[in-house]
């Protein structure tokens, strides 16, 4: 499946080096607002110590990790929901991504051009006021739709339907005004009917963007900004950085950035928080197909059958589904062959309903 997440923000918050960084890319990193006005995308690999050892088990060829394509959106300023800068643009990229990561400045430096203090709630609010205009001005345009479809010839269901999807819209459209998109979020979430695809209800992670030399011994943790944040988002949601460091971090080689880090005092870096808790937040787990000729791990929601995982290898495997020889990762790292998995009795067949578990390693029978 494909996964995408946007790197939101104002402009000069650090989102074009993290994104260098994610990637390993060259995405322009210039001093001045707007220096990315196409959203750049590149794949990145979601890290995983399971494939390196399925790779040993099976002596297999390649391996092919799961991925997570992480867009660099323009800079946002007040007033994109009227067009201001490059609100439209920002705006249409920010309505195909999965999770929005908002990118917020956590620290001082002169030599970053800003017209205001730093504030990472206060830039978080304007993202947010933009988005809950736009969906706004969505809604307006979908009710009268809505409204005129009534006058047509339906069925008492398709009336239900429509009159459910109006007094939805009602509803969202006052918790935006009154600035509630998590109470628009849940009232989208357990409505009977779905209606149009709004901007502020989307899922996201705040990643605060620290200065080097606050990483060593968690000096961020006494960050008035960063504290400021996690009393805010819950330490869940946010995910402190350096966006500088995790990029020269990318331009050493790894015995180097070992020992960076080692310095630094980081056990884990900060990139692979960022696609660990961008997998996470989305629901996501992994299951597994092996062999000798490559180790494949495949990205799904939680609560997806075997059947419809088949479908995520290939659609004739869905359509013609038997069976699956289901068993665990972690089974096969103490047992070491599918002989013993057997033998210990660890080996399942399961029917179309079954719903995959992260780190199912899964043999799908087919006939088409």
């Amino acid at each position: 499946m494909s996964i995408k997440a946007g790197l939101v923000g104002l402009p000069n918050v650090g989102k074009s080096t993290l994104f260098n960084a994610l990637t390993k890319s060259s995405a322009p990193m210039e001093n001045y607002p707007f220096c990315t006005i196409d959203p750049h995308e590149a794949i990145t690999q979601v890290p995983d110590p399971r494939l390196e050892q399925l790779q040993k088990l099976y002596n297999s060829g390649k391996i092919i990790p799961a991925t997570v394509t992480f867009v660099d959106i323009a800079g946002l300023v007040k007033g994109a929901a009227t067009g201001e800068g490059l609100g439209n643009q920002f705006l249409g990229n920010i309505r195909e991504v999965d999770l929005i990561l908002h990118v917020l400045r956590c620290f001082e430096d002169a030599n970053i051009i800003r017209s205001t203090e730093v504030d990472p709630i206060g830039d978080f609010e304007i993202i947010m006021s933009e988005l809950m205009l736009k969906d706004i001005e969505s809604i307006d345009n979908r009710l009268p739709k809505v409204e005129k479809s009534l006058k047509g010839k339906l069925t008492g269901a398709e009336q239900k339907a429509l009159h459910d999807e109006i007094d939805l819209l009602k509803a969202v459209r006052t918790a935006l005004e009154n600035g509630k998109s998590t109470h628009a979020r849940e009232l989208i979430k357990n409505a009977p009917v779905k209606t149009v695809s709004l901007l502020s209800i989307k899922n996201f992670l705040v990643i605060a963007n620290i200065a080097e030399g606050e990483l060593e011994d968690k000096q961020y943790l006494n960050n008035k900004h960063y504290k400021a944040l996690v009393d805010h988002f819950g330490e869940n949601i946010v995910v402190p950085i350096s966006a500088r460091v995790e990029y020269e971090l990318t331009q050493m080689d790894a015995t180097e950035a070992q020992e960076f880090m080692n310095m630094l005092g980081i056990s884990e870096a900060g990139l692979d928080k960022i696609i660990k808790k961008t997998y996470d937040n989305l629901g996501l787990i992994t299951f597994f197909t092996c062999g000798p000729k490559e180790i494949h791990a495949w990205p799904i929601r939680k609560g997806t059958t075997i059947r419809q995982a088949g479908g995520e290898i290939h659609s004739d495997i869905e359509r013609g589904f038997i069976c699956s020889e289901t068993f665990s990762v972690n089974d096969l790292v103490n047992l070491k062959t599918e002989s013993a998995i057997k033998t210990a009795g660890k080996l399942r067949i399961e029917g179309q309903g079954y719903l995959v578990q992260d780190g199912d390693i899964v043999h799908i029978r087919f006939n088409v």
